[in-house]
């Protein structure tokens, strides 16, 4: 049920789009911890968006991916000397830095200026601070993104692949074996999407300023992904509303999809699928709770004390997950799932869950996944486990990792753009971040004083939500 099409046919009819799947692996690029980043002075931890992730007992949920135990804080080794830079290798890196637009960066964000300045005076005391602070900016951007954190909104995907360890390691290398450039473009995305954003780029006319602009934001979009997605995957573009397996960049399985509405926008994460269960319980979240508590065909979840913890909706014909739902524990509480209402895929504009992913004909992925690598589940077994009526976990001989993305631009295989919708509205603070020297880091608000955390006296209380009629629970 393979598509030649990665991201939603949303172009000219008939038009393809490049495939998601990821080429070249990541051998020449390790995975490593997290990057040299530091989050801007107070900024604070955002909510949870999602379906209430903390609600106790939510088999959904699992702790965000870069969230370490409090361990003692090793001693480190021994700090190498400062590199130590000669004047070709200086020199390489401007030249690079003036070159580096046509990956969508700004060459001035890097103050070229500056660093030919300190080349001019032939001073390796002057020349190896400048062009090390400015190595370690690049760097960082070609492999994570100029946008920083506070202009990516609702962005929670865990990209591991550059950390100061590896920084160094690499600014060491390039000069030893004076090769720069290839240490540099080794850290771009290798994704063929990338490099078709990268071909329509250079083809814009620079006074379409509108076009570039968004091109330049999702080809940083894909440097906010790891740059190895693996050779198995699943990815979920919500402008687009599709979601599409990927194996070894070529589309192996593509449907539509149904994303969440305005009110309930779906987070962008990662997360690693490890099979499904048939026949689910709906954990109903606590953002609608109001309109499943006490209603006919709900049953009450309650902690040790007797109180009410949740609320869930036992397998039949009107659980709102239908008959399948991915296991893919993240710290939203986001899957993919069967619907009651499958009329909806029709709609054009498919914003209409309360945040995780309705899936069109999962059924179908999830029979494929479950037999590939030998796996016991043949479809005449699924068949009679959901006859059997009865919550069944069905596990994958090996996970599959699931990205749900959003790119409001995609490149067709001719180079020409297919703009999707910016559904959440998420494009114009990024744009503004990528214009920005510090990518946007500033945009973090800033750290309230004491006397900001009075109450206002005058603050009014939300309006509480109109609860449905029994009949109208709304679905995942």
């Amino acid at each position: 049920m393979g598509s030649a099409l990665a991201l939603t046919a949303a172009g000219p009819a008939g038009a393809q789009i490049r495939p998601l799947g990821s080429v070249p692996s990541a051998a020449t690029r390790p995975q490593t911890s997290t990057p040299t980043r530091p989050p801007a002075a107070g900024t604070a931890t955002p909510a949870r968006t999602g379906p209430d992730a903390a609600a106790p007992g939510n088999p959904d949920y699992a702790p965000a991916q870069n969230t370490a135990p409090i361990i003692a804080t090793p001693v480190a080794p021994p700090a190498l000397p400062p590199v130590v830079w000669d004047l070709a290798s200086a020199e390489e890196l401007l030249a690079y830095i003036a070159q580096v637009g046509r990956d969508g960066l700004n060459p001035a964000d890097y103050d070229p200026a500056g660093l030919a300045s300190a080349i001019a005076t032939g001073n390796p005391a002057m020349i190896s601070p400048a062009a090390t602070l400015r190595f370690n900016q690049v760097s960082t951007d070609l492999a994570l993104g100029h946008v920083r954190k506070p202009g990516r909104i609702d962005w929670w995907v865990v990209d591991n692949d550059l950390s100061a360890a590896k920084q160094d390691a690499l600014l060491r290398s390039a000069i030893a074996a004076h090769d720069l450039t290839a240490a540099l473009n080794g850290l771009l995305p290798s994704h063929p999407q990338y490099e078709s954003l990268k071909a329509a780029l250079a083809a814009t006319p620079a006074s379409d300023k509108a076009t570039r602009e968004r091109i330049r934001l999702n080809m940083d979009r894909w440097r906010w992904l790891p740059r190895d997605l693996g050779p198995k995957y699943i990815i979920v573009n919500v402008p687009g509303f599709h979601a599409t397996l990927v194996e070894n960049g070529v589309n192996r399985w593509k449907q539509r999809a149904i994303a969440g509405k305005l009110s309930t926008p779906t987070p962008q994460l990662n997360a690693l699928a490890t099979g499904v269960i048939l026949n689910p319980w709906w954990e109903v979240p606590k953002s609608v709770e109001r309109e499943a508590a006490g209603k006919k065909g709900f049953v009450p979840v309650k902690g040790p004390d007797g109180e009410i913890q949740r609320w869930r909706q036992p397998p039949g014909p009107t659980n709102a997950l239908g008959q399948i739902k991915f296991v893919m524990p993240n710290s939203k509480a986001i899957y993919l799932h069967d619907t009651n209402a499958r009329s909806r895929f029709n709609d054009a504009t498919r914003a209409l869950s309360h945040g995780c992913v309705r899936t069109e004909h999962i059924m179908d992925l999830a029979t494929e996944l479950l037999s590939d690598d030998n796996g016991p589940w043949t479809p005449d077994k699924v068949e009679e486990a959901l006859d059997s009526k009865k919550s069944v976990q069905a596990s994958f001989v090996k996970p599959v990792p699931v990205y749900i993305v959003y790119f409001s631009s995609a490149a067709l295989i001719d180079g020409r753009i297919v703009d999707y919708k910016d559904l959440y509205g998420r494009d114009a603070k990024a744009m503004a971040a990528l214009q920005m020297r510090d990518g946007g880091a500033s945009l973090a608000p800033p750290k309230p004083k004491p006397g900001d955390q009075i109450a206002n006296p005058a603050a009014k209380p939300k309006p509480k939500a109109p609860v449905k009629p029994a009949d109208q629970v709304a679905t995942r």
